[in-house]
């Protein structure tokens, strides 16, 4: 038996995948813990789960598109809240004793905790922007991440000489995706390890409008993540507009915060947080509207769903190149689509076979990743081959 503490940033997305991983771990006989914003987690994990906080504090929006984006991830969310969760990490770890830590690439202070300490980690990539080099064209952009990572380096403590990046693991990089949306850099090869969507049941939300679900209609998902924030106000209008023009028969379910969305046809349902995996299982659902977020493209291909993509930002325009290539869904543009335009593709995905088809046959590539099972496999191995690396606690 073995103890596993995961490091993950208070973003569902990055959140949902290890829920399943950890039920697989405890499965077999493992004990596993989370550490992060309590607050953001704990409606995540079910009351159940063992959670270590970090302490809760504002961080700034993302913002912008391109480099733009890039630079108020990193100044405004990664690096800050590195700094502000390094000593609680360290202090849950003196408390856990873990076995291994597995670490989201976008809390860095994860891996330096867990070199400090001597202790096997793994990375947990939450999308396609990190598990290559997406800036290798781009010298001075690298140069700038490596700077910042160095100096999050260099204010634990650490020995400057043993510096490691710390979104990439030497031991492991566990992906939740697969090739078919992220190319070959992802593919089971060495430590990395593309285990495609892990899905686990959710904690019920007994809020939801079930019984406004009209039978009959086709129903669209719209959802545009949790960090769109007011960017995806005006998109949500005119996708408000788009599936009004897609007529009384399709019945879009909004997953958004009730301000960011204008008024609402009558038949259209709206909650700040859809149980997307549930309206997924029990065929509730024609097709999905997204930011082209890798875990919602994942969880829609593996229950066949074809989607419309408007990404924003970071991988999200890869992902939504990637979908588009393989047959199973359209891309617009987010900043200038029409909701006639909106309107047309919506009607394509949710009429033309070809769609569906694709998207079932991309599920299954993906689903052939192995899921929570192949992933617990890499996790164990992590703490088989790193266990004579570490040290005591000091």
């Amino acid at each position: 038996m073995s103890r596993f503490l995961l490091v993950v940033p208070p973003l569902t997305g990055h959140v949902n995948p290890t829920v399943g991983l950890a039920r697989e771990l405890v499965a077999r006989g493992h004990q596993v813990a989370w550490t992060g914003t309590e607050t953001a987690l704990r409606p995540l994990l079910g009351p159940d789960a063992t959670v270590f906080g970090t302490g809760t504090r504002a961080f700034r929006a993302q913002g912008g598109h391109g480099l733009a984006a890039v630079r108020s991830l990193w100044e405004g969310f990664i690096v800050p809240y590195a700094r502000f969760t390094a000593k609680a990490l360290d202090a849950a770890v003196r408390e856990y004793r873990p076995d291994a830590l597995l670490v989201d690439q976008h809390t860095p202070a994860g891996a330096l905790v867990a070199h400090r300490h001597r202790l096997p980690w793994g990375s947990l990539a939450p999308g396609a922007m990190e598990l290559g080099r997406p800036f290798r064209a781009l010298p001075l952009v690298e140069e700038w991440m490596t700077g910042l990572l160095r100096g999050l380096w260099r204010r634990a403590g650490l020995p400057a000489e043993e510096y490691v990046d710390p979104r990439f693991s030497p031991a492991l990089v566990l992906a939740f995706t697969g090739p078919a949306l992220t190319g070959p850099v992802a593919a089971d090869t060495g430590h990395h390890a593309a285990v495609g969507p892990v899905l686990a049941e959710r904690p019920a939300d007994p809020a939801f409008p079930w019984e406004r679900l009209l039978p009959g209609r086709r129903r669209v998902l719209v959802t545009m993540g949790t960090l769109a924030g007011e960017l995806g106000a005006d998109f949500l209008g005119r996708a408000v507009r788009a599936l009004e023009l897609c007529g009384p028969e399709v019945q879009p379910v909004f997953a958004a915060p009730g301000e960011l969305l204008p008024v609402l046809p009558p038949h259209a349902v709206a909650v700040d947080r859809a149980p997307v995996l549930e309206l997924m299982r029990r065929g509730e659902l024609d097709a999905v509207l997204c930011h082209g977020g890798m875990n919602t493209v994942g969880e829609a291909l593996a229950h066949g769903l074809p989607l419309v993509t408007a990404p924003i930002r970071h991988d999200q325009p890869f992902v939504a190149a990637q979908l588009a290539a393989s047959g199973a869904g359209l891309r617009v543009p987010f900043a200038r689509v029409t909701p006639d335009h909106l309107a047309a593709r919506l009607r394509s995905v949710l009429e033309e076979p070809a769609y569906r088809a694709a998207a079932a046959r991309v599920g299954a590539e993906l689903l052939a990743g192995g899921g929570a099972v192949a992933a617990a496999d890499r996790v164990e191995a992590l703490v088989a081959t790193g266990a004579h690396q570490a040290n005591p606690l000091v």
